[in-house]
């Protein structure tokens, strides 16, 4: 299997409902590093997995939307705890949207999934992953 991998990052804000987060049910801001890694079974006719410039401007364009905002305050997300695992899952879910659409060429009909990978620090990350 080929991938390429492509990062951005967002910074939001939001809260949690639950004991089991502790202090983060207080809204507090969260920074991530956010990477996108696509993959095939078979390089295209040019030899790529994907255009890297048009994943890396498509994958902006997806975090762009949740930059700098409080997710408490979104609807799409009202009344939902927007863990790290559930943002990559959206993000990717998003990507997956627009490659069905075509924004990343006609050569990305043929890729056979992509992972999101939220950092929440040098220690901790969470990912999500998912057949296209």
């Amino acid at each position: 299997m080929f991938s390429i991998t492509v990062r951005d990052h967002i910074m939001i804000a939001h809260s949690f409902s639950g004991e089991v987060f502790g202090p983060a049910q207080r809204l507090h801001g969260a920074t991530f590093l956010v990477d996108a890694t696509f993959r095939r079974e078979q390089l295209d006719d040019d030899n790529i997995v994907v255009d890297i410039g048009l994943a890396t401007q498509e994958l902006g364009a997806v975090v762009s939307e949740l930059n700098y905002r409080n997710l408490d305050n979104e609807a799409d997300f009202a009344g939902i705890n927007t863990s790290t695992e559930f943002l990559a899952k959206v993000i990717a879910d998003r990507l997956a949207t627009r490659i069905e659409k075509g924004a990343l060429g006609e050569g990305a009909r043929g890729l056979a999934g992509l992972t999101v990978t939220l950092h929440e620090s040098h220690v901790a990350w969470a990912s999500y992953e998912r057949a296209l």
